[in-house]
């Protein structure tokens, strides 16, 4: 199918959309490590059943010890790191806003391609990053009456979202990694389905750890309680089934499989316009007005993506 691979992103775009709406409610009701526990777990389970369904087994075979370790490290950045910084972010500054910070993942995706996998990187680059970070300033700062330039959000929420956007970058380089060689040891004689359910394998391993790591977090900071009580919060159960649906079982699976379809730079530039879909949804929610600046920061920053990638 022609285009298949820009199709896939769009859809995983607006599928991120949903997760970081829902992920805003689930952090405030749940709490963010507690949220991305249930999540994970939750994505584990989907995974294994779709796995079993596809394939006959309901965990990623074939994947040997090289596998894991790129695919856990990928989990352990893009997770552990990434996410609890994404969703600590929604609970200080909210989505739309965090969302605006993952236009940073793209540019610093490819600058990890450089620095890790050799991959070759152009002056394009830095003009690009500064692109999009000047996008993101128009958002978040502004100048007063005593003409001094302040930022309009709380310090901790823009350092979290920067943290998100890296977490995220680096992330994505890892699990690519993991997938290439993942993708390299499965045997001839595998069922056909396996490489249409790759993605999907190996997001089950980045879920596995990534849950693991969470509860580990939830473990040392002595909140397990949390967890029990999220278990008995019907509302809540159901913001984080929403954001597990759309995250981490159609969301990562889909933008792990579009790559496979299209070149990195375009799926990631499509992907990247999550922060433009969430704009109208996030308002209605939420009941806030959007400002010319921050729509004005939105498209700039976009532009930087592009940048990145297409030109």
């Amino acid at each position: 199918m022609q285009h298949l691979g820009e199709i896939i992103s769009l859809i995983v775009a607006m599928s991120w959309t949903v997760t970081a709406l829902f992920a805003d409610k689930a952090s405030h009701r749940l709490g963010s490590t507690t949220a991305n526990v249930l999540r994970l777990v939750m994505a584990a389970i989907f995974l294994a059943v779709i796995l079993w369904v596809g394939v006959g087994s309901p965990y990623p075979v074939y994947a040997d010890g090289k596998a894991w370790f790129w695919l856990a490290a990928s989990a352990v950045v893009g997770y552990v790191f990434g996410d609890w910084c994404l969703f600590n972010c929604y609970l200080s500054i909210g989505a739309r806003f965090g969302q605006l910070f993952m236009t940073l993942a793209p540019p610093i995706a490819a600058i990890a391609g450089w620095a890790i996998l050799g991959e070759s990187l152009s002056w394009k680059a830095g003009l690009a990053m500064a692109v999009t970070l000047s996008g993101i300033a128009i958002s978040i700062l502004s100048r007063g009456k005593d003409h001094q330039v302040r930022l309009t959000l709380p310090l901790k929420g823009v350092l979290l979202g920067l943290g998100a956007g890296l977490g995220q970058g680096v992330g994505l380089v890892l699990s690519k990694v993991g997938m290439e060689h993942y993708e390299a040891i499965i045997p001839p004689d595998a069922p056909e389905q396996m490489g249409t359910l790759l993605p999907f394998a190996s997001t089950m391993i980045r879920a596995v750890i990534g849950g693991a790591g969470f509860l580990l977090m939830l473990a040392l900071q002595k909140k397990t309680q949390e967890l029990k009580a999220a278990v008995h919060d019907r509302t809540g159960l159901g913001y984080a089934l929403i954001m597990t649906v759309f995250g981490p079982v159609l969301g990562v699976s889909l933008s792990l499989m579009a790559v496979q379809y299209t070149s990195a730079g375009i799926a990631s530039t499509l992907m990247a316009l999550t922060p433009v879909f969430i704009l109208i949804p996030y308002a209605v929610f939420f009941h806030q007005r959007i400002k010319l600046r921050e729509l004005i920061g939105v498209t700039v920053s976009m532009a930087g993506v592009a940048l990145f990638f297409l030109f």
